[in-house]
């Protein structure tokens, strides 16, 4: 029993619910700075306010791809006893599709999510980490905690409006032309939003609080448990390490006096959610033969679908009770340029891409 025990793969933890792939829809959104003088955007109507910037807006679809668990990943210790980590590969795939007819591919992600047992030196108790890479130049390594509670998330509101750097809490009264969505006239992509506001997909109030996307959603649905997965690049104490790197290129200068785009810090929080859900046969179901059942669209996208199975026959309209697994998250990048800092926001909902099975 000893040595079946040393040989068990370490606990996955708070990301255990990381299985599958799941796909969904979003909201990114970014201040990109701009040299109008050396390479212009080129917009539809013409701009006021600052121009040393442009808010891009994307309504995003994306896909997160989890590989197996790496099992037992051995970190030799000095001062300690060894510690043994696990891990999930991922890739995360985004689109923009704000115009339907032509998405764009805007982010390639692959990493790893480890799950870190508790150690003694340094004292702290079991953690996650997420380190991932960015095709920009950009590589994160962001540690963080978990937790899970009965019921829905919640999930306070973000503020996308830049700040000077090192001060987070003075983000600037006044705000970028940009960011009124009633204004066509604007550094902003794109310059017209009135069909996003039409469709609710970018209005006043979401634009004021992209975390409004993915609460909601959550609010109309009848979510069981939450695990919560809060993790940064310069994470609270009794954390430490991590961090951001950046290319030449982002910084600018050796000391990002200057920079490009600096990217210095990443936070984010996941939600994993199980959603209960009660799904109604369309048609008479006979064993043997598979019925694909999609979940209420009543949340909005994205939705599941589920796989219906049974060793007998079951009659049209007749209800059944599941569950699935929901991800939500936030995300927010800090880019620094110009003297302030100017938070990247990103959220989306996620479900399985492929039909649950449903065994009745």
């Amino acid at each position: 029993m000893t040595e079946r025990a040393a040989l068990a793969d370490p606990s996955l933890g708070g990301i255990a619910g990381f299985t599958g792939t799941f796909r969904g829809n979003g909201l990114n959104t970014i201040f990109r700075p701009q040299d109008f003088a050396v390479s212009p955007t080129p917009l539809p109507k013409p701009a006021h306010g600052p121009n040393d910037n442009i808010l891009e807006l994307n309504l995003t679809e994306e896909s997160l791809a989890f590989s197996d668990p790496l099992g037992s990943i051995p970190n030799r210790g000095f001062v300690q006893g060894d510690a043994f980590l696990n891990g999930i590969p991922y890739v995360q795939k985004v689109k923009d599709v704000s115009d339907p007819a032509h998405p764009v591919d805007i982010h390639f992600e692959p990493g790893v999510w480890l799950s870190v047992p508790k150690t003694d030196v340094p004292e702290e108790e079991p953690s996650v980490a997420r380190m991932g890479s960015i095709p920009h130049g950009t590589t994160i390594e962001a540690q963080g905690t978990s937790f899970t509670v009965s019921g829905g998330p919640r999930i306070d509101p973000v503020d996308i409006t830049p700040f000077p750097i090192g001060d987070p809490n003075g983000r600037l009264v006044d705000r970028f032309p940009s960011q009124d969505v009633a204004d066509e006239g604007t550094f902003r992509i794109p310059q017209d939003l009135s069909s996003f506001v039409s469709a609710g997909t970018i209005t006043k109030e979401i634009l004021a609080n992209p975390n409004l996307v993915i609460d909601e959603r959550q609010k109309k649905q009848h979510i069981t448990s939450t695990t919560v997965i809060i993790i940064s690049t310069d994470p609270a104490p009794p954390l430490f390490g991590g961090g951001t790197d950046n290319i030449a290129f982002l910084l600018g200068d050796k000391n990002a006096a200057k920079p490009n785009a600096d990217a210095v810090q990443m936070t984010a929080i996941f939600w994993v959610e199980t959603v209960s859900e009660r799904i109604t046969l369309p048609a008479p179901y006979r064993p043997g033969v598979p019925i694909v059942v999609p979940g209420s669209a009543a949340a909005g996208n994205p939705v599941p679908s589920f796989a219906i199975h049974s060793d007998k026959p079951i009659a049209a309209g007749t209800h059944i009770d599941t569950t699935y697994t929901q991800i939500q998250y936030t995300q927010t990048v800090l880019l620094n340029f110009n003297g302030l800092s100017w938070p990247h926001v990103s959220v989306a909902t996620l479900v399985p891409e492929h039909p649950v099975p449903v065994s009745v």
